[in-house]
């Protein structure tokens, strides 16, 4: 047996070319002094080329398109498109011709065929085309695997494929921050700060459509990446949201608990669930790409099993005069407390009341609101500390110090003021 005998030709030709936009032709420039031997010989020749821009040939700005010379980088979040034909290069009418495209990743296998419908018969000098699209949702190797089956005049099955490889790179390096905030005076809720760092890792401008944030079911979500002028809504990046390879961007987005959330989330406790970014973005001559992160997760601020915050307090006070803060215990544990509630003087702040007051019964979840007097005998700014809670069930102490600041001003300053 010959081992060395040649394989057998297939009537058919099997040729795949990747759809993607032409580019723009740029120039590499070669300049000298007037004074230098050229003189301005490549001046004048630069200016004669067709491909350069007028009034700008120096800058590598080119105003011609080329059609693309190779296969290119593909990226996550991007359409890969190809375009498959299959030519009958002999003189016979071949029959019964089935084109298959599957696109082979490391954790599946797609059929991106757009007809799996078998060709009858195919004449010489004819072919089959078909045009394949898909949204590339992984990163790494990626492989295209082209299989052709036909018969030929003679009644023998040929079948033979090609395959095609290439990696998806990854074109968004995105980095996210979490703020936790306390309530305001006006809002029972508590609030969620949402940082996310965008760096363009890939070698062209991008051009960023859309960056937004799709909350989960438990919040209300508002982006903080405009600024309100004259009625009109302006991005804090410019009119020009145009981010450069290796730029890195900040978006910022503020969350708080839908009401019927409100309390639930003041006391949760674990992992919460945010939402997922949305992002969409344009390179080149309008190549569209979009990506979405998995839910974004953050640590929940842990309160312990009481939650002492202050819901009202005055900006700034008379020294040595009386005013009155309003507090709000909230039972973050899973069983009854019974509390007391004891006040303990500093230098600076002096409560008034009696110390050892009973609140009484509080349930899981539930909260109490307190109306506390108290005075300050140091002017400045003063930290308000000093309280303590007991459960008398457990016998546990709960101390809160550095839960509020006043500034306290004398009263003549302020009488004047």
């Amino acid at each position: 047996m010959d081992v060395n005998q040649p394989k057998q030709e297939h009537l058919l030709a099997l040729k795949v070319m990747r759809l993607t936009k032409p580019t723009l032709f740029t120039n590499i420039p070669v300049t000298c002094e007037e004074r230098d031997l050229p003189g301005d010989l490549f001046s004048t020749l630069m200016k004669d080329d067709p491909s350069t821009v007028k009034g700008a040939e120096t800058l590598m700005l080119g105003e011609m398109l080329t059609l693309p010379q190779n296969f290119g980088n593909i990226f996550l979040g991007e359409t890969f498109s190809s375009y498959i034909s299959v030519h009958n290069d002999s003189n016979q009418v071949v029959k019964d011709i089935q084109v298959k495209a599957d696109l082979q990743t490391s954790s599946q296998r797609l059929n991106l065929s757009a007809s799996t419908a078998v060709v009858s018969e195919l004449k010489p000098d004819s072919c089959i085309d078909d045009v394949i699209h898909h949204e590339v949702k992984e990163i790494g190797t990626h492989i295209l695997v082209c299989a052709v089956s036909y018969t030929t005049q003679t009644g023998e099955k040929m079948y033979f494929r090609k395959f095609f490889k290439f990696q998806v790179l990854k074109p968004l390096d995105v980095k996210t921050k979490f703020y936790n905030a306390e309530s305001d005076l006006s809002s029972v809720t508590d609030e969620v700060f949402l940082e996310a760092q965008i760096q363009n890792i890939t070698t062209s401008p991008m051009f960023m459509e859309k960056v937004s944030l799709e909350p989960s079911i438990m919040y209300n979500v508002s982006e903080l990446n405009t600024v309100i002028t004259n009625g009109d809504g302006c991005s804090t990046f410019g009119t020009k949201t145009y981010l450069q390879p290796l730029d890195t961007r900040q978006y910022l987005y503020c969350l708080k608990p839908k009401p019927e959330f409100a309390e639930k989330a003041g006391v949760i406790k674990g992992v919460t669930v945010i939402g997922k970014l949305d992002i969409v973005w344009k390179t080149n001559l309008g190549e569209r790409g979009r990506l979405q992160t998995s839910q974004l997760q953050r640590m929940a601020p842990g309160y312990g099993d009481v939650r002492l915050s202050i819901e009202t307090i005055p900006d700034t006070v008379r020294l040595e005069e009386p005013f009155d803060i309003t507090c709000k215990i909230t039972n973050c544990s899973e069983r009854t407390m019974d509390l007391v509630l004891e006040m303990c003087n500093t230098n600076a702040i002096h409560w008034c009341g009696v110390s050892g007051r009973q609140l009484g019964k509080l349930h899981p979840s539930s909260s109490l609101h307190l109306t506390l007097a108290l005075l300050s005998s140091v002017q400045g700014l003063q930290s308000v500390s000093g309280l303590r809670l007991t459960d008398t069930f457990l016998k546990r102490t709960y101390e809160y110090d550095d839960i509020a600041q006043v500034c306290v001003v004398s009263s003549k300053l302020q009488a004047e003021s």
